[in-house]
């Protein structure tokens, strides 16, 4: 920090919300790019349709909060991989169902189970309090209480 300017990033609320996303995920990241070669929005779509089944394209967009090309590219890939397949909506041809194909499913329930080994890693940093506050907090500030 120059004389000049006061202001602190370490201290700014969104670059340490960013900086602790990023060396939160490092580990869980390699764990589904080195089993399954997914990418970081690939593993974010596959588990939204893990965890509330068929959906559409757009629905993932509005829950995820991830621009629609993104999401689009990771659909594309999981259907290539074959975890994904899409059905054509009958009263919107121009919408997609998705669902998860058995291989798609497997990989969901494996990497769950890893997702919630690693979280348990991760609290063991705080105690049990300072788990559901955090959880409380970031929740505040995603706007999903």
């Amino acid at each position: 920090m120059s004389e000049e300017d006061d202001f602190d990033l370490t201290a700014f609320l969104p670059y340490l919300l960013n900086q602790a996303a990023e060396e939160s995920s490092l580990t869980f990241t390699q764990l589904y790019k080195n089993k399954y070669g997914m990418l970081r929005t690939e593993w974010r779509v596959l588990f939204h349709l893990g965890a509330f089944g068929q959906m559409r394209a757009t629905d993932i967009v509005t829950r995820a909060r991830i621009h629609k090309t993104k999401i689009s590219r990771a659909v594309t890939k999981l259907v290539e991989k074959r975890f994904v397949v899409r059905a054509r909506s009958e009263d919107d041809r121009r919408q997609d169902f998705l669902t998860l194909t058995p291989a798609g499913r497997a990989a969901y329930l494996d990497l769950r189970g890893a997702a919630a080994a690693y979280d348990r890693a991760m609290s063991r940093k705080f105690t049990d309090g300072e788990v559901r506050l955090l959880r409380m907090m970031l929740r505040r500030l995603a706007g999903i209480e």
